[in-house]
């Protein structure tokens, strides 16, 4: 009997200055790879892989516009535009509200994402 294993989700690199295309490399399983956790900063920002044939479904962020540029593999992003190739070096920005899915490729996809960082909950007493 052969089994498969399983790719492990490691923690995200949280490492400054960062290569991401070395990250990218070593990503095998699906999730977010690196990101962003400077104190004081204004911007998230996180690499994040798909394996190959893997899909994020459409969706649309209402409030914050996104800059995603592709780090590694090919695939497929899809906005109300079309259908646009991406690979190493593409980048697209999308506005709030515009809805956008992403396809991986058959090598799978590692992508940046980069926007304004969205504020922290506070509780305030009266």
């Amino acid at each position: 009997m052969r089994t498969t294993a399983r790719p492990r989700h490691r923690a995200p690199s949280e490492t400054v200055p960062a290569n991401l295309a070395e990250i990218a490399e070593a990503g095998d399983a699906a999730g977010i790879l690196w990101r962003l956790r400077e104190e004081g900063r204004q911007l998230d920002a996180n690499l994040v892989h798909l394996p190959a044939g893997e899909r994020i479904a459409t969706h649309a962020e209402p409030d914050l516009d996104l800059l995603l540029v592709v780090v590694s593999g090919t695939g497929v992003l899809t906005t109300a535009d079309g259908h646009l190739e991406v690979g190493p070096g593409s980048l697209a920005w999308l506005a709030h509200g515009q809805a956008r899915a992403i396809d991986a490729g058959p090598g799978g996809l590692s992508y940046l994402t980069v926007h304004r960082r969205r504020p922290g909950m506070r509780i305030e007493l009266r």
